[in-house]
């Protein structure tokens, strides 16, 4: 079970506070703690893909939020009409589940092996690093020696990297509407991981923005999470027949695949 362990964590843009919706929350009277609420909200939803639910522990939604995240009911209700009225949140299912649109731009994560690795290469480099200044009394030859292990793993892993970043361009258009980018690599992924569902998610996320004329910064992201919250009842609808090829084309309704 620890294998399949995920850790998420929310990846702020640089320009977070620079941008103008923000900015203008700011400027409201008390805007300082709507902003800290919409970030409480943003991690809340992080490891659901953006989504918030109401589970019925309060009367309404808006009060359970504010029960959750330890804030003001009257505060909370505020930040979520500001957020709907900015586009930044939208309601899925009335009164019961709402999407924080921005979310699937700002989603990181690792799974535990991942993160076990990322430590392990951390901690060589920082012992290597301390032998280095350790046996500097030795002579210079062996402290450039250890540089030298040091900068070749740095330009390996500089390569690997420059390796990656040639890969994923440039981004091919997919989708009825063709607004849907993917470089070769993530289509590629997509068809391996989304078993046959690849053309039917596609087709679903290029007539969701073009229906809502907004845009999502990562459309390979994207559809991953999307595929994660409907391939139980993906598979299901081609249990039931795979003669009906109607598929919702609307995030909202999303449940009813």
């Amino acid at each position: 079970m620890a294998e399949n362990r995920r850790y998420y964590w929310l990846k702020l843009k640089e320009d977070f506070f620079t941008d103008k919706r923000i900015k203008r929350l700011r400027r409201i009277s008390g805007g300082d703690t709507y902003t800290i609420i919409y970030l409480k909200l943003l991690l809340l939803s992080l490891k659901d893909g953006g989504k918030l639910y109401y589970d019925g522990v309060e009367t309404d939604f808006i009060k359970e939020l504010a029960l959750t995240i330890d804030e003001k009911e009257d505060d909370v209700m505020v930040t979520v009409n500001y957020l709907m009225a900015q586009n930044l949140i939208e309601v899925i299912a009335e009164n019961d589940e709402y999407f924080l649109t921005e979310m699937p731009n700002l989603i990181g994560s690792e799974t535990a092996s991942t993160r076990r690795s990322r430590k392990s290469r951390a901690y060589k480099e920082n012992q290597k690093a301390l032998q280095c200044n350790t046996n500097a009394t030795l002579g210079n030859l062996l402290q450039q020696n250890c540089n030298t292990e040091i900068e070749k793993e740095i330009d390996i892993e500089l390569e690997k990297e420059g390796e990656k970043k040639k890969q994923s361009l440039p981004p091919t258009l997919y989708g009825e509407y063709k607004n849907i980018r993917l470089t070769d690599e993530e289509y590629q992924n997509l068809k391996d991981r989304l078993k046959g569902h690849m053309d039917t998610m596609i087709e679903k996320l290029s007539r969701y923005l073009k229906s809502k004329g907004t845009d999502y910064k990562d459309h390979y992201v994207t559809i991953l999470n999307w595929y994660e919250q409907d391939k139980e009842k993906l598979s299901q609808k081609n249990n039931q027949g795979r003669s009906n090829k109607i598929y919702s084309t609307n995030y909202e309704d999303s449940d009813s695949l």
